[in-house]
């Protein structure tokens, strides 16, 4: 595992010490030509065609019981052969880093317990009030205390007091760094609605066979979390596990917190906000049987659940899904394939599926579970659609239109809450000079930088750069230098302007870097100790605020212009999600909708939730165009230092690509298009950036993906790194 190069991407074969036993899964030290390095055992075996002479031993095993399950020792080869990795990338995805390394050891604090009777205790420490004091509390607590919970000065010192008159003992004990302790979340109970409960039951009888996948399709606010709750119970009392996927760490705590209540310390969760003390405990805790149930983001589907009977992906439409990072493995992929080995039951939820999840569904690939009404007869929110260029043209030129502020007004006066969205951070989107056109970029990536007032610096969101933002423009001099288009810093200002009285919450990925900074915040939203909750898509989706009555969706076109195939079903998609968190409560709910396109299908559809219209009419454009699920997309993305060398190598696999296919025409490798060019982001960290786009007929693409995998490892060079993403979540 310490090596993850394909050269030496093969079992190794070594000889077992007669006082040492093995067995897949286990992590050993081995030598490794001049060098002592870990590896992973993968089988044991009587006899081997090594020569005895050339058999170097085991120097020393690392695990009591394997690390790595036998089901995800499987799964670890798919992810090499899918993802075209190394085993040993993919068994480190699957074991963390933080028992990989061991560098994260358990947490220990001292305690205190009596050695004798308390009343022999008592007659030993006659003159001390306080070792009186301590005897009492440690008679009622047998197996001991921790001194930390111990209410009194000086406890350590009282209790080795009692240690060195033979009465007591202060030992060290294992404590486990818990995340969210101290999380609070009160979760009503109702009876199921009959779409509920028949998709629970699907889901329950689906248990005792052979691997099943269910898309559950239900409106926001229809109770897919309720459903998926009820599904955990019957996979425990089968004496089962389940791991419930979320797309944002944001909606985390929110979802610990629910599935807490119901199932306690059965309870655990996984992400990378989690301190490395807290991973490493949780992954014990479900590595060892004490959690059956896991909650956490898209590395979670690797988490060591033995008998697993139901892997749940909540908003399965979310892009976060997809790895970024070699080896780009898709999680839903992964669980899907991960529920085969298992014989485990597949659960997709969203309100907006994506596109190619909901066509499968129609071909039978999934059972399509259907819920269409909102739970407690709630209705769905009136959503309003305001035509921004009518605001301009009768001379409004805030970001606010007039319906917009009055509806905020009313919600206030009425004493209920407000969520804005606005998908971009910061302040303003970028800097530009007036009189000559400079705009200022970052000096490590292709991108604008982006204005943040509370420090007055220019920041960039692709490699964190920062510098002042200039008084005067750096290519001309010229005193008018302007910052242009708007983020949710400036959003929170301009609202506080129109209504100085109120408090207000903003969430995006510069307010909530620090730990449990969302917990705190959502936390305090649902306390009602701000009025208004700004945000971006981390506010969008699957929260539950029972006093919000009005969403403000301040700029619903800004993901529609991407360049991406993909960008009217995100945009449906968001829009959809976020519109859903009005009227959750008592109350009902509002939405109002600012944008420069109201007639685009994607946002008129979004405004009645009508999701199988927007469906049927985005299916036909894909159709048209010849995009997925009717073809695949690749691309081949080339990075490095030196733009000549990285173009070169694009170029290359572009021309060699060509020639392939052509070869191949007339058999069932049919392409549509290769090209090799800049990427849209064309340096990210000082690197170059290049792909090599392709478009295949879905038919008969395994011939051609095995041929770009082995043209890939061909044109492999110092200096260049080259990964594959077969429908990438992005093409920037």
């Amino acid at each position: 595992m310490d090596i993850n190069n394909v050269e030496v991407d093969k079992v190794f074969t070594y000889e077992i010490p007669k006082d040492m036993e093995l067995c897949a899964g286990v992590r050993v030290r081995v030598p490794f030509g001049p060098r002592t390095l870990t590896g992973m055992v993968t089988g044991t075996s009587e006899s081997t065609t090594v020569s005895r002479e050339k058999l170097r031993p085991v120097l020393a095993r690392i695990d009591e019981e394997p690390a790595v399950l036998p089901e995800l020792m499987a799964l670890a080869g798919v992810l090499r052969d899918r993802y075209r990795t190394t085993m040993a990338a993919a068994l480190r995805c699957i074991l963390p880093a933080q028992v990989r390394s061991g560098k994260v050891q358990p947490l220990t604090r001292l305690a205190v317990q009596l050695t004798c009777s308390a009343d022999e205790a008592r007659r030993k420490c006659v003159r001390s009030k306080k070792q009186q004091e301590l005897i009492a509390l440690l008679e009622a607590a047998p197996e001991g205390m921790r001194i930390s919970h111990i209410d009194m000065d000086g406890a350590l010192a009282v209790a080795r007091a009692l240690e060195k008159k033979g009465v007591a003992r202060v030992f060290p004990i294992q404590v486990r760094r818990i995340p969210y302790e101290k999380l609070e979340h009160e979760l009503d109970a109702y009876a199921l609605t009959p779409s509920q409960q028949r998709a629970v039951d699907a889901i329950t009888a689906a248990l005792d066979g052979e691997m099943q996948s269910f898309l559950l399709h239900g409106v926001t606010g229809s109770g897919k979390t309720e459903v998926y709750m009820h599904a955990v119970r019957q996979v425990l009392l089968r004496g089962k596990g389940a791991i419930i996927l979320v797309p944002e760490i944001s909606l985390t705590p929110q979802m610990v917190g629910w599935f807490r209540t119901r199932f306690g310390d059965g309870a655990a969760v996984l992400h990378s906000g989690l301190s490395q003390g807290e991973k490493y405990d949780e992954w014990r805790r479900i590595r060892e049987g004490d959690a059956r149930v896991v909650i956490g983001a898209r590395s979670a589907v690797f988490a060591p659940v033995e008998s697993l009977g139901l892997i749940v992906i909540d908003e399965e439409h979310e892009q976060t899904y997809k790895s970024e990072t070699h080896p780009c493995y898709d999680a839903r992929e992964v669980a899907r394939e991960r529920c085969r080995l298992q014989r485990a039951v597949l659960v997709l939820g969203s309100a907006t599926p994506s596109i190619d999840t909901y066509a499968r569904a129609l071909r039978g690939e999934h059972t399509l579970l259907e819920m269409r009404e909102r739970v407690a007869g709630r209705p769905l929110p009136e959503v309003e659609i305001v035509d921004m260029r009518r605001e301009l043209i009768d001379g409004n030129r805030s970001m606010f239109s007039r319906s917009l502020q009055r509806a905020i007004e009313e919600t206030l006066l009425a004493g209920q809450q407000v969520v804005l969205f606005h998908n971009r951070r910061g302040y303003s989107n970028f800097v530009k000079c007036r009189a000559c056109g400079y705009t200022v970029h970052c000096p490590h990536c292709d991108v604008t930088m982006t204005f943040h007032a509370t420090d007055q610096t220019l920041r960039c969101h692709y490699c964190g750069s920062t510098m002042p933002a200039p008084k005067l423009c750096p290519a001309c001099g010229s005193p008018y230098i302007r910052k242009f288009g708007v983020g949710t810093q400036q959003v929170e200002e301009k609202l506080k302007e129109l209504f100085p009285q109120i408090q207000t919450i903003r969430m995006d990925n510069d307010t909530t870097q620090s730990k449990d900074a969302m917990v705190q915040m959502l936390t305090a939203f649902r306390r009602g100790e701000a009025q208004v909750l700004i945000g971006t898509q981390m506010i969008a989706k699957g929260h539950d605020f029972p006093n919000v009555t009005l969403v403000g969706v301040v700029a619903a076109d800004m993901t529609l212009n991407l360049p991406d195939y993909r960008s009217e079903e995100r945009t449906f998609q968001l829009l959809t999600q976020v519109e859903g968190r009005a009227g959750r409560g008592v109350h009902p709910g509002r939405v109002v909708v600012q944008s420069y396109e109201p007639e685009h299908y994607a946002i008129a559809m979004a405004a009645t939730q009508d999701y199988r219209a927007f469906y049927d009419a985005e299916i036909t454009r894909r159709r048209r165009r010849l995009y997925p699920p009717y073809t695949l997309m690749l691309r081949i993305l080339a990075t490095g230092r030196s733009e000549g060398d990285v173009r070169a190598v694009a170029e290359l696999l572009e021309m060699q690509l060509n020639g392939w296919f052509y070869e191949n025409k007339q058999r069932r490798v049919q392409m549509i298009q290769v090209k090799a060019q800049e990427a849209p982001l064309s340096r990210i960290r000082d690197e170059y950036r290049y792909q090599v786009f392709i478009k295949l007929y879905a038919r008969g693409s395994e011939e051609a993906m095995d041929h770009i995998a082995q043209l890939v490892k061909d044109n492999e060079q110092k200096g260049v790194r080259i990964d594959v993403e077969v429908n990438p979540a992005s093409f920037m």
